[in-house]
Formats: structure tokens, C-alpha cells, sequence
């Protein structure tokens, strides 16, 4: 770096600008007078965390600091001037394509301008935490294991009406790894007239991408198919015994005992032209998808859960992945005991006090799980990880029961209610720590 921060600073910003002429173009949303408070807490909270020389540093946090500017005439022009070059409308629209604020040129969606903070202080104030849809600047949900469809259908008839009358798009994606054509999967396929009747609703911007690992996306990334961050990433019922088992605690070995012990024996073998795993439970020959019993563990799911969503919900949490997936969101290592499969025998003995407060919640009542215990920070990752991914989550809601009044559910969560003897399941609100802007804010070579 030159021996003028200042002035290597001011020609970094300049040079991202021109590298970036539709990002440049977009970013006029972002000093619009609706958007603008959003977008100054959002450079505030990228250059808190971002490694910057201090005299770049300081600068900007003053300007950004509380009571924030409100308008862009509340700025200290000279100031801005100073560390960017540009007069005030321009600078913020530079230092938001410099921070990565601005979504990447080329992509054919819009992305949420609230930061994370917004997102926690706004959803501690809903019951719903999908009533977001109705407060956020860009409505749209990404539903991973999409099923048969039913919640994707259920959100649409929630909330498409009201957003249309007010003219703002909806935008709904879904991804399901069963492959439509498959003999296998029964009820879990949707229903060619549930899947006609989201495509040709009116208002809705809805796509469904089938025979589609959720961990394998890229694809899709490239084609623009789907958007960089969702305001809602959502997963309904996820899958056990896939989400079941954590393989960063747990023996690949263990595992697979666990498995034949609780399920059966099982192997690959063929249905028709398809592959299948065939298990051997209670006596009877059971077929299924052939990747049924790949373990992915918890954590993969949160992380990417965190890096598509500003917010993400958990619903119909059966028991055995609701506390797989909650020892991974406690800070304290003693809940993750390595190679100690959980089992209703242990649960108390190694969540202790936890266990006793979230047990005893009655159904219908939510808890802030900070409350309880500390939550775990910096712990989550991505192998397809973006800029602004979260480490950790700001904020976790744990809400018992299946389904709730007002509030969409997909029909897994809806059967429960007929499932008697079903340990009541789980509501899992959360709220990513992200953060926006490149990795090294002074490289200016991408």
C-alpha cells in the first residue's frame, strides 16, 4: 500500500466503480429515500468488521455512526469527499459497490437491503416469522427438501395476494433432490396440478428445480437461476436420517451401526432402471431414493441455511434431528460429545438444565434460546461460501409444536396433529450474523 492510506483508498473505491458499470447503475437504489437508512447501517456494520487501515477507518464510522444520517443532505460531504472522491450521493453508492453491497452484476435478482440487525429487531416482533415477507424490501423465499410442494402452495395463498395489490414481485424458489421422474418417493411428489397452479399464479415469480442436491447449487448459480440471498431460506421436515446424525461429532463407523441398529440392514440394489436403497426393517423389504441414508449432518444444513437466507426457519423438527441440530448451535463443547449418539436415556444427563426448560415448553410456546444458554459464534462454513456469509446466528427462537395459528406449514407438519403417539416437533427461528462486502476490501483485481 501507498505511504497516503487516504489516497490508495480513494483510487481502490474509483477503480471498483468503473470495473462494476451495472452494479454502478443499480446502486441508485440504494440512495433512494426508502432504502437509504438500511443502506447506511449496512456500510457501517461491513467496515466495523473489515480489516481497513485506521485513518480510513475512523472516517468512515464517524459518518456512519448513530444518531445515523437519515437522508443523504445529512452526510459530511467534505468528509466523504476526503476518503472516496466522490460528493455524497456518489460515495455511498461507491462504497456500497466497493463493500459488495450491491447485488453481483449480471444476477436477475434483487436481494434484501436490511442488515442483519434489522432482520433480529423486526422478527423479535412477529409471531409469524414468515409475517418478514410482509415488512421486507425484497419478498422472497428459497424452500430446500420442497417436497410435494404443499408449503411453497400454503406461503403463496398467504401472502400473494397482499403482495400483489401492493405491486411488489414474489418471488418463491424451490429445490427437492427426489428426481420428479422417480418411481420412488410415493407422497413426497408434487401433484403436476399443485406445481401448475404456483407457475401460473398471477404475481408469483416461482421456479422448482427437482432432482437437485442442495449441497451442489452451483449449477444454478451460474444460469442466474436462483438469487445470491433469499429474506427467507427455509427447510420443513428436514430429512432423517440425513440431518440426524453429525458427522463432525460422530464416527462414519458409529453411524452406520446406528443405523442398522435403528433401521435395519440395508444395501443398494435396482427398481426397474433406477437405483434404490433396499432396508430390511420389521421383516419387510423397504425402497427408497438411493441416497436416503447419506449423512450430512446438522451443521451442512445451518450453514447453508445461513448463506442463502437473511432469515432461516426449521419447521417440523422431528426429536432426534431438533437436538442433533441444537447441540450445534450451543457454545459449549460438552453438548457435541464425540461419538455419543444421542438417545432419550442421555439427553438430560448431557444438556442438563437446557434439556429440562426446552422439554417442559408447552406446545405453542417460544422461547429465545440466548435465554438458556450462550449460542455459538463462528462456527459455521460453506463450501460454496460467498462474501457476507454468517458465522454464526444472532439470534435462534424455539418454538414447540407442529404447526402454528396464521402461520404456513407444509403438509408433513400438518399430519402431525393425527400423529398421536409423535413426540411433538420443533419451530426453529433464526437470524444469520451476516455481513456484506469482499474479503479484502483493497483488492480491486475482481
Amino acid at each position: 500500500m501507498s505511504a497516503d492510506p487516504l489516497a490508495e483508498f480513494r483510487r481502490a473505491v474509483s477503480v471498483r466503480a468503473r470495473q462494476h458499470p451495472r452494479q454502478w447503475e443499480a446502486s441508485k437504489k440504494l440512495v433512494e429515500n426508502a432504502a437509504f437508512p438500511s443502506t447506511i447501517v449496512r456500510l457501517y456494520d461491513t467496515v466495523q468488521h473489515h480489516d481497513l487501515p485506521a485513518s480510513v477507518k475512523d472516517i468512515l464510522l464517524r459518518l456512519f455512526e448513530r444518531p445515523m444520517p437519515r437522508h443523504v443532505q445529512d452526510l459530511d460531504g467534505k468528509s466523504l469527499k476526503s476518503v472516496t472522491g466522490f460528493p455524497p450521493a456518489k460515495a455511498v453508492r461507491a462504497l456500497a459497490v466497493f463493500f459488495g453491497l450491491v447485488p453481483v452484476a449480471g444476477s436477475r435478482w434483487s436481494v434484501p437491503h436490511l442488515s442483519s440487525e434489522e432482520i433480529e429487531e423486526a422478527v423479535r416482533k412477529l409471531d409469524n416469522p414468515f409475517d418478514l415477507l410482509r415488512h421486507i424490501d425484497v419478498a422472497s423465499v428459497l424452500e430446500i427438501g420442497a417436497g410435494d410442494l404443499s408449503f411453497a402452495e400454503e406461503l403463496a395463498d398467504l401472502y400473494g395476494a397482499e403482495l400483489k395489490q401492493q405491486h411488489r414481485p414474489f418471488i418463491i424458489h424451490c429445490l427437492d433432490r427426489l428426481d420428479p421422474r422417480s418411481q420412488l418417493g410415493g407422497p413426497l411428489h408434487a401433484s403436476p396440478e399443485r406445481l401448475q397452479r404456483l407457475q401460473r399464479k398471477e404475481g408469483l415469480c416461482f421456479s422448482f428445480f427437482g432432482n437437485q442436491d442442495m449441497f451442489e447449487l452451483g449449477r444454478l448459480d451460474e444460469q442466474a437461476l436462483l438469487a445470491p440471498r433469499y429474506a427467507v431460506a427455509t427447510c420443513w421436515a428436514p430429512a432423517t436420517p440425513t440431518f440426524a446424525y453429525e458427522p463432525t461429532r460422530l464416527s462414519k463407523a458409529l453411524i452406520r451401526t446406528e443405523l442398522e441398529r435403528t433401521k435395519g440392514a440395508f444395501h443398494h440394489t435396482c427398481f426397474g432402471k433406477e437405483q434404490a436403497l433396499e432396508v430390511r426393517h420389521a421383516g419387510r423389504a423397504l425402497l427408497f431414493p438411493p441416497w436416503k441414508f447419506e449423512i450430512v449432518g446438522p451443521l451442512a444444513l445451518l450453514s447453508l441455511l445461513a448463506s442463502r437466507g437473511c432469515l432461516c426457519v426449521l419447521g417440523s423438527v422431528d426429536a432426534q434431528v431438533f437436538w442433533e441440530l441444537l447441540a450445534q448451535l450451543l457454545e459449549q463443547p460438552h453438548y457435541r460429545p464425540p461419538d455419543q449418539p444421542f438417545n432419550p436415556v442421555n439427553l438430560s444427563k448431557i444438556f442438563g438444565e437446557v434439556y429440562h426448560v426446552l422439554a417442559n415448553l408447552p406446545i405453542g410456546e417460544s422461547i429465545d434460546l440466548a435465554d438458556v444458554a450462550a449460542l455459538r459464534r463462528h462456527y459455521l462454513q460453506s463450501d460454496s461460501s460467498t462474501d457476507g456469509d454468517a458465522g454464526h446466528f444472532r439470534y435462534v427462537r424455539i418454538s414447540r409444536g407442529a404447526t402454528f395459528p396464521g402461520t404456513p406449514a407444509s403438509s408433513t407438519a400438518r399430519k402431525f396433529a393425527s400423529m398421536t403417539e409423535e413426540v411433538p416437533p420443533w419451530l426453529v427461528t433464526l437470524v444469520p450474523a451476516y455481513t456484506s462486502g469482499p474479503s479484502s476490501v483493497l483488492d480491486t483485481t475482481s
